[in-house]
C-alpha cells in the first residue's frame, strides 16, 4: 500500500492518478480536504487531455492513516516538514520507503534525520491546480525526478500505469536547484496575479524572472553547483532567453508559454486561501545560499519582502512596477 502524506494539491494529484489506475493508496491529509474529497471523490486532468476518477477515495486526517504503508509519499508543504517527520516517526513500518515529493532543496535532509528507515529525495516538476470540488489538474508539463534507488523498484510499474513514470537520478540536487531555479517564477507569478502564461507572455515580469534567476545562477557558480538541464535551453543560458522581446522570445522558446490557459502557481493558491507561502524554501534558499557564501542577493530578498507583505495584504503588481520594484 502507498500512502501520501500531506494530501495537497501535489499529493492528491499524484495519489490520485496511482488510485485510478489499481494501485491501493490512502491519503492523509486535512479535514478541509477530507470533506471535499468525501463529497466529490477525485477527478484527476491534465493539459493533454486525460481525465481520470477515483469514486471512493481511502483518506485519513490522522498520521495513523499512514501505518502499514511500504512507500509513503510526503507532500506537505516545506515549512511543515520536521513535523510530518515527527509524526511520521510514530506509525512507520519496517522497512517502509519515503520519497519526499516536495519544493525546496533540504526536505530530504529533514526527513532523514528524524526518521529511520530509507528516505528518497524525490521532485514534481508539473503545476497542479486545485479546482475544487476533487478537481486537480495538471496544468504544465513533466513526469517525477527521484534519486536513483533499488528500493523504488518494486513501484516503478505502478507510477508507469499512472502515466507518471519516476525519471531516476544519480545525483538529485543539480536537478532539485534547477526546478528551484523555475520556481523562483512563483512569487512574480503569484504578485501579478495572473495565469502564468498571461504572466509569461509580459518581457517586464520575465525580466524580474530573469533578475532572480541570473542572482541565483551566480551564487550556484560560486558554490561548484551546476544545475540539470530540464529544458531545451541550458538554465545558464534562460536569463538571457527571458529578456528577449516578445516576438522573439515566442519564437525562441514558444514551449514555455505552450501551458494550459489556467495554470497558476502553488504561491498564487495559497496567497489566494489566506495560506502561508513556501516563499523562504524557493527564493529564501537563495538568500541562504548567498549568506553562507558572504555575500547578498537582493532581488530574492525582495521578492521575499513583497510575498510576506502579500500575506497580510494582497495586491496585483503590473510587470513594470515590479521590475522597478526589484531594480530598486
Amino acid at each position: 500500500m502507498i500512502a501520501v502524506y500531506g494530501a495537497g494539491g501535489i499529493g492528491c494529484y499524484v495519489g490520485g492518478r496511482l488510485a485510478a489506475t489499481g494501485t491501493p493508496v490512502t491519503f492523509v491529509g486535512r479535514p478541509r480536504v477530507a470533506t471535499e474529497v468525501a463529497a466529490h471523490g477525485l477527478r484527476l486532468t491534465d493539459y493533454l487531455g486525460a481525465d481520470l476518477r477515483v469514486a471512493e477515495v481511502a483518506f485519513e486526517t490522522s498520521p495513523e492513516g499512514a501505518a502499514g504503508a511500504d512507500l509513503v509519499l510526503v507532500t506537505v508543504k516545506s515549512a511543515a516538514t520536521a513535523q510530518a517527520a515527527d509524526e511520521l516517526a510514530e506509525v512507520l513500518a519496517p522497512g517502509a520507503v519515503v520519497v519526499s515529493f516536495q519544493n525546496g532543496v533540504r526536505n530530504a535532509e529533514v526527513l532523514r534525520s528524524r526518521l529511520p528507515g530509507r528516505v528518497v529525495a524525490g521532485m514534481v516538476p508539473f503545476n497542479v491546480l486545485n479546482r475544487g470540488g476533487g478537481v486537480f489538474h495538471q496544468g504544465t508539463e513533466g513526469k517525477l525526478d527521484v534519486q536513483r534507488d533499488a528500493a523504488l523498484a518494486p513501484y516503478a510499474e505502478a507510477f508507469e500505469r499512472a502515466g507518471l513514470p519516476l525519471t531516476q537520478h544519480d545525483d538529485i540536487l543539480p536537478v532539485q536547484w534547477s526546478k528551484l531555479l523555475l520556481n523562483l517564477n512563483n512569487p512574480i507569478n503569484a504578485l501579478s496575479n495572473l495565469p502564468l502564461r498571461d504572466e509569461l507572455s509580459q518581457r517586464a515580469y520575465r525580466r524580474c524572472l530573469a533578475a532572480a534567476q541570473a542572482e541565483a545562477l551566480g551564487l550556484l557558480g560560486v558554490a561548484g553547483i551546476r544545475p540539470a538541464q530540464l529544458l531545451a535551453v541550458p538554465m545558464e543560458r534562460f536569463p538571457s532567453v527571458l529578456r528577449l522581446p516578445d516576438f522573439l522570445f515566442r519564437r525562441l522558446a514558444g514551449k514555455v508559454l505552450a501551458v494550459d490557459p489556467l495554470a497558476r502557481t502553488s504561491m498564487w493558491e495559497d496567497l489566494e486561501a489566506g495560506r502561508p507561502t513556501e516563499i523562504d524554501y524557493l527564493n529564501g534558499e537563495v538568500v541562504r545560499l548567498a549568506a553562507s557564501l558572504g555575500q547578498t542577493a537582493p532581488v530574492n530578498a525582495r521578492l521575499v519582502e513583497l510575498i510576506r507583505a502579500a500575506e497580510s495584504t494582497r495586491r496585483s503588481w503590473s510587470g513594470p512596477e515590479l521590475l522597478r520594484e526589484l531594480q530598486r
